[in-house]
């Protein structure tokens, strides 16, 4: 169904780009002023490195998260803590009802988490060594609930997919721009000039920062989705315990790397405002919880 999913999104999304371009002229308009681009061709072209990277992204997100963050995969448990965690992680699953995934601990003194894989029957779930030794272990439960949740509602497949669609389009446009500006502005009439690369380039730059923010408006959403699959699990109390636990170290670093950021439980901070943090505040998370 995922597959399928996938599959459908990307050829509705072709589809109804060229019936808005036809309905809307945009091919004719451009042809008027000498930019003789295929548009249908560039399409399918920008979709299939858009969507193919992103999905490509998906395949690898579990080889690329043990390598990143260095996680210690536990299948023997060495000691009652590994244990413990093997355990309930298993039973969060099948509680939830999806395959068990791998179970790991990554070492850092950071309280983070995160899920990822490429479906909710071969995912992985791996905790902090911070968090694992800081927090009580009903919090511990209702963090790993949490991230069992993003499992389960096939966060990580929705998000590859609504990457890949900002993918196609950033390329698209941006190729498009560079295109006209190069034959309209710098009269290129055969082949491309240095203005289509320099153009295509910032272009892809100001239209990648921009579709991020749709990217992180989608991540945000999840997370309520995530605590509300985590307090079902657990209890909403454990749920608010545990994001009360990490509202008091939110003032430490978080330390997985870039691309992993969006499936930790840590709200992301930056400095460029609320549109492009992939987590809401803690406080909205767990007001969110208490109504």
């Amino acid at each position: 169904m995922r597959i399928l999913l996938f599959l459908a999104t990307n050829l509705a999304v072709l589809v109804l780009v060229s019936l808005i371009f036809n309905l809307l002229g945009f091919e004719s308009i451009l042809m008027a002023n000498g930019v003789d681009l295929n548009l249908k061709a560039l399409l399918v072209f920008c979709a299939l490195f858009g969507f193919g990277g992103s999905a490509i992204s998906l395949f690898l997100s579990k080889w690329m998260a043990k390598r990143g963050t260095g996680t210690y995969i536990v299948t023997e448990p060495r000691n009652k803590d590994e244990q413990w965690l093997l355990e309930t992680v298993h039973r969060l699953a099948d509680e939830a009802g999806i395959g068990r995934p791998e179970v790991g601990v990554f070492p850092s003194e950071t309280a983070n988490a995160f899920a990822t894989g490429w479906n909710r029957n071969n995912a992985l779930v791996a905790v902090s060594a911070g968090l694992l030794r800081r927090f009580q272990p009903n919090e511990v439960r209702a963090v790993l609930a949490h991230e069992i949740g993003h499992v389960a509602n096939g966060d990580m497949i929705t998000l590859t997919l609504i990457q890949g669609v900002v993918n196609t389009f950033v390329m698209f446009f941006a190729r498009i721009i560079g295109h006209t500006v190069d034959r309209v502005v710098f009269k290129t009439e055969r082949g491309y000039g240095i203005g289509y690369f320099i153009v295509t380039i910032v272009a892809e730059i100001v239209l990648g920062f921009l579709a991020s923010m749709i990217v992180m408006w989608f991540s945000r959403y999840r997370e309520y989705r995530a605590d509300a699959a985590g307090a079902s699990l657990t209890t909403s109390n454990d749920m608010i315990a545990a994001l009360q636990r990490l509202r008091v170290e939110q003032g430490m670093p978080s330390e997985l790397p870039g691309e992993l950021t969006a499936f930790g439980i840590r709200p992301g901070k930056s400095s460029l405002g609320q549109l492009l943090r992939s987590h809401p505040p803690l406080e909205d998370r767990i007001r969110a919880l208490q109504a």
